[in-house]
């Protein structure tokens, strides 16, 4: 299992080298798949978000970020973002960032964890959420138009963090 901890400035290069072919597929997440390193950063890094690293032997292999959903009377629901370096997919990274968030976000006091708008093409994503407790309660038809699948729907992913 890689070791999870808060990014800091020097991890900011290798993160961006994770994130820019994941935003520029466009595939997975309702970003501008032309930013550049600068502009995927201020994306990652931006909005209250506070982002950790999962790396191996020195070698960053994917982040997260963890940030309120939304404020006042939102903000006891967490949301999350996860990318993985593709010479790490099927390592169990995605899975160690979900777990290290999850105790994260109980550590920090939320309830809940809620993933807003997960494209529905993104099966691999929805198989690990939904085997670590994650319900579908909400489906947005058509909402994101995929680069070969033309539009699909996205999903409204839920977990309440108060129970086992």
């Amino acid at each position: 299992m890689p070791d999870i901890r808060p990014a800091g400035p020097g991890d900011r290069d290798a993160i961006a080298d994770i994130l820019l072919p994941v935003f520029g597929a466009g595939e997975t997440y309702a970003v501008d798949p032309g930013l550049d390193a600068a502009g995927a950063l201020d994306y990652w890094f931006g909005g209250g978000r506070r982002v950790f690293v999962a790396e191996r032997s020195g070698t960053i292999l994917g982040t997260y970020y963890i940030r309120p959903n939304q404020p006042g009377g939102g903000a006891h629901v967490c949301n999350c973002g996860y990318v993985t370096a593709a010479r790490a997919t099927g390592r169990g990274v995605a899975r160690a960032m979900l777990d290290h968030s999850i105790a994260r976000a109980r550590t920090e006091g939320y309830r809940a964890m809620q993933f807003n708008f997960v494209i529905a093409s993104n099966l691999r994503a929805i198989e690990t959420w939904q085997r670590n407790g994650f319900d579908i309660v909400g489906r947005l038809p058509g909402a994101y138009r995929h680069p070969s699948l033309g539009y699909v729907d996205a999903l409204v992913m839920f977990r309440d963090l108060t129970e086992a």
